[in-house]
C-alpha cells in the first residue's frame, strides 16, 4: 500500500468535481477516477492529474483500477448500488475507504464488513461529507454533556439548494417512507412523519423528520437509543413526500422512476459558486434523559456542498498521514466530536 496516493472516484460529478478541485488548490494530488472517459480526460488535463477510467460492475477491473493506491474518497452515487462494490474492492486491496453517502442502509451494510475491514487493516469511514461529518459531531459533543442520555433529536437547515444527485437519491427512496430509532432498533415510519419546530438562530422554523444517515451513525457514535432527525423542507418537497405515503408504490416502480429521473434531468447540477458562498448551514441537537433533562447544542458553518468539500479534505489528509482506525468507522468515532471545529467557518454553542 501507498498511504500516500488519494484516489477520488466520480471525480466528474457534481461534489466529485468541487472536491477535485479544492484537493489541487490544497496542494493535494489525487488520482482522479470515474466511468466517463471524456470527462475525466479533460479535468485531469486541466488540473494536471493522473486520472484512471474503469467502472465498478468487474471486481478485476476494479482491483487494477486501484492498484498503489492507498485511500479511495468514493463520490459516485447513489451508494446504495456503489459502496458495496467500492468498499469489497477496498479490503480486497487493503485500501482504506471514504465516502459522501446519506444513505441509512450503506451506513449499515459497511458496519457489517467492519471486522473483514479490521482483519485487512483498513478503515472504512462512510459519510465524511455534510453526511454526516457535523451532525455526528454533534451528536458525540451532546453525549459527551449528557452521557446518560436517552434521546438524541437533530435538525438542520441549509440556504442554499441541493444537487441533482441528492435528489436523485432522495427520490429512489421515497417509497420506502421515513425511518427512526426506537429503543435502538432502526423503525420505518410515514414519510414526514413528525413535524416541530426548532430556533436556528432566527426564530422557530418548522421542519420535517427525515431518513438521515444518523439514524444509523448517531447510535453508532453515540449508543443513544432513540434518535430523530428533522429538516427543514421546501414546501413542494413535502408535499411529494405526504403524496408517497399514498402512491409510494406508483413512485417507487420503474415507470415511477424513469418518470421522477426525467424531471430531474431538468433541474441544475447543484448550487453555484455564488450560491455555495451566501449559503449557510444550521445544525440544532438536543439529548434528554429518563427525567426529561436537556442539553442543546447548535453548529453553524458552510452550506451544505461547501462543508462536504471541506470535511472530506480533512479526513483525507488525516487518513493519508496515517491517522486512521482500521475498522468501520464513524467520523466522531474516529477523530473526536471536535473534529468538526477543525473546519473553517464553523462554530458551536450549547445553549
Amino acid at each position: 500500500m501507498k498511504p500516500t496516493t488519494l484516489l477520488l472516484y466520480g471525480a466528474t460529478g457534481y461534489t466529485g468535481e468541487l472536491i477535485a478541485r479544492e484537493a489541487v488548490t490544497r496542494g493535494m494530488r489525487p488520482i482522479l477516477a470515474g466511468r466517463n472517459a471524456e470527462k475525466l480526460a479533460a479535468l485531469a488535463q486541466e488540473l494536471d492529474l493522473e486520472h484512471r477510467v474503469f467502472s465498478l460492475d468487474d471486481a478485476p477491473t476494479l482491483d487494477t483500477g486501484l492498484a498503489d493506491v492507498g485511500l479511495v474518497l468514493h463520490c459516485a452515487g447513489p451508494f446504495s448500488r456503489t459502496a458495496k462494490p467500492m468498499a469489497d474492492a477496498c479490503i480486497r486491496n487493503r485500501v482504506h475507504y471514504l465516502d459522501i453517502t446519506g444513505e441509512i442502509a450503506v451506513y449499515e451494510s459497511l458496519a457489517r464488513k467492519s471486522k473483514d475491514a479490521f482483519d485487512a487493516g483498513v478503515m472504512l469511514l462512510p459519510g465524511c461529507g455534510f453526511d454526516v461529518v457535523p451532525s455526528d459531531c454533534l451528536a458525540a459533543h451532546l453525549k459527551r454533556r449528557m452521557p446518560n442520555a436517552k434521546k438524541l433529536t437533530l435538525a438542520w437547515m441549509s440556504t442554499a439548494g441541493i444537487s441533482r444527485g441528492t435528489t436523485r437519491t432522495a427520490l429512489e427512496n421515497i417509497h420506502r417512507g421515513g425511518a427512526v430509532r426506537v429503543n435502538g432498533k432502526i423503525t420505518r415510519v410515514p414519510a414526514a412523519w413528525k413535524t416541530r419546530a426548532f430556533d436556528f438562530g432566527r426564530g422557530a422554523r418548522a421542519a420535517i423528520t427525515i431518513p438521515w444517515g444518523d439514524v444509523s451513525t448517531a447510535y453508532h457514535s453515540t449508543g443513544i437509543p432513540n434518535i430523530e432527525v428533522y429538516w427543514v423542507y421546501p414546501k413542494s418537497f413535502v408535499r411529494l413526500l405526504i403524496a408517497s405515503r399514498y402512491f409510494g408504490w406508483l413512485l417507487g416502480s420503474s415507470g415511477g422512476q424513469s418518470l421522477l429521473n426525467r424531471q430531474i434531468e431538468k433541474l441544475s447540477a447543484g448550487p453555484n459558486e455564488a450560491e455555495r458562498a451566501r449559503g449557510k448551514s444550521v445544525l440544532i441537537g438536543e439529548v434528554e434523559d429518563d427525567a426529561g433533562n436537556q442539553k442543546i447544542a447548535r453548529l453553524s458553518g458552510p452550506e451544505g456542498y461547501s462543508m462536504t468539500v471541506l470535511t472530506a479534505l480533512a479526513i483525507a489528509r488525516r487518513v493519508l498521514a496515517g491517522d486512521f482506525k482500521p475498522s468501520f468507522q464513524t467520523p466522531s468515532l474516529a477523530y473526536g466530536a471536535d473534529l468538526i471545529l477543525e473546519i473553517e467557518g464553523v462554530k458551536r454553542e450549547d445553549i
